[in-house]
């Protein structure tokens, strides 16, 4: 086997140490410039962009801009992921990065709506599209960066790791945000959202340096040199494997929605009129929301590599539709104290076993000929059904509830019931695979 590298580095502390940073790194950039729009679209977006006379209709639409680019992820995942089964998941990665950078700047450097019309809206939401294409291939790549490197045994902690890319991105989102808030209201409203947009160029750059000095996967490459590479990936993925496609969709709802609950839907909810919570404190519940999650999701990857992916998954699961109405009731409160509390609660603790499993679980059910695709595949179309609608969902059943979030509560709780009859034949999928998968039998013999 050819490369600077040999599957025998899988298990080097070194080289451990410099993939996990790598896909950390480029994973916490992607989802930075991703929740920067999310939080924006909460925040500002209604106003600058998508201006009416009713300010539900506004945020709506706002929130339909966030939703949209959901249902494009998908097609940005077909197109990374045939690239990463085909040719390698390095070069996918930095593909996927540039433009998710490209597209952030640009918003932060966008005409308003007040400026020149409807080619405002039109405008934010092409670069929108364009990050929902480069998200839509960047996850599966850097989960793949990380668990096709993994010792065996410690395949969960290092699958957990992009995922805590998620709320370290988020994080960083919220603090930008948060900062830029604390200005006077017209320097906000006029300037001061558009300076964490076009700041990102930094972590872009930096990203990029680091994903650039990354060697292709010892698992991929083994596969590559068995000859067991797919030529159309998509087609092998639906053809064979079509009941793992179904069970990571089925996975990734109760990951998805509820998380836009807990972290994108409550910035909106709680500084409504109705509740009155300030912009500040609600970003700032958010951050402490996710600093708590970064701290548990290793954690929980960690403890699924002793008990199993999908009895901490399943933890998770119940965890999430235990605190749906408790989320709530606190958050009717209306006190400081409060608002922490039900985000510690949801995001900060139910949430992580959900999300460090999920990668790895599905991971395992898919061979590393179509893994790329099929992992993609499963998780952005369970984000499309499950992720961007549901601050849509909650706002309009908020609406026609006349403001009860009872209907909000019991969409929690439905998502969790999907993804746990879901995920009950990931075990044995996981089994089937295993077996069959002449790629991960090299690359363990080799390391």
């Amino acid at each position: 086997m050819t490369g600077s590298t040999s599957p025998a580095t899988a298990s080097k502390p070194r080289t451990n140490l410099k993939v996990l940073v790598g896909s950390l790194s480029g994973s916490s950039i992607e989802w930075f410039d991703f929740f920067l729009y999310a939080t924006a679209a909460a925040l500002i977006f209604d106003r600058q962009f998508f201006p009416t006379e009713d300010p539900v209709v506004s945020l709506m639409l706002s929130y339909l801009s966030l939703s949209l680019t959901f249902f494009i992820r998908p097609f940005g995942g077909i197109v990374f992921s045939h690239i990463g089964d085909r040719i390698g998941r390095k070069k996918t990665l930095v593909v996927t990065l540039s433009l998710m950078g490209g597209a952030t700047v640009a918003i932060g450097l966008l005409p308003t709506y007040e400026s020149v019309g409807v080619l405002a809206p039109a405008l934010l939401i092409l670069m929108r599209v364009i990050q929902g294409l480069a998200i839509g291939g960047e996850w599966g790549g850097a989960l793949l960066l990380a668990y096709e490197y993994a010792p065996r045994n410690r395949r969960g902690l290092f699958g957990s790791i992009p995922q805590t890319g998620v709320t370290i991105g988020m994080l960083l989102a919220t603090i930008a945000f948060g900062a830029v808030s604390a200005l006077p209201g017209d320097a906000f409203e006029s300037w001061g959202w558009r300076v964490p947009f076009i700041a990102s160029i930094v972590l872009v750059l930096i990203g990029l340096w680091i994903r650039g000095g990354l060697d292709e996967t010892p698992a991929f490459r083994a596969a590559k040199a068995s000859g067991d590479v797919a030529r159309l990936p998509l087609v092998d993925t639906l053809r064979h494997h079509w009941p793992a496609v179904l069970v990571s969709i089925g996975a990734k709802v109760v990951e998805t929605g509820p998380f836009y609950i807990f972290a994108t839907f409550v910035v909106s909810y709680a500084t409504s009129d109705a509740l009155g919570y300030g912009r500040p404190t609600v970003l700032n519940a958010v951050s402490v929301g996710a600093l708590i999650a970064c701290a548990m999701i290793p954690l929980m990857g960690r403890l699924s590599d002793t008990l199993g992916r999908a009895p901490v998954y399943r933890i998770g699961v119940v965890a999430i539709a235990v605190v749906a109405v408790p989320f709530f009731l606190l958050l009717d409160v209306q006190a400081g104290w409060a608002v922490f509390a039900a985000v510690a609660l949801g995001l900060g603790i139910a949430w992580p076993p959900v999300t460090a499993t999920l990668g790895t679980m599905t991971s395992e059910i898919f061979s590393t000929r179509v893994r790329y695709t099929g992992v993609t595949l499963g998780y952005q179309i369970g984000a499309a059904l499950a992720g961007g609608t549901a601050p849509l969902i909650a706002t309009w059943l908020l609406q026609v509830s006349g403001g009860s979030w009872t209907p909000v509560a019991l969409f929690i709780i439905v998502t969790a019931a999907i993804s746990f009859a879901a995920t009950l034949a990931a075990p044995a999928l996981a089994r089937i695979e295993a077996a069959r998968d002449p790629g991960e039998r090299a690359a363990d013999a080799a390391g």
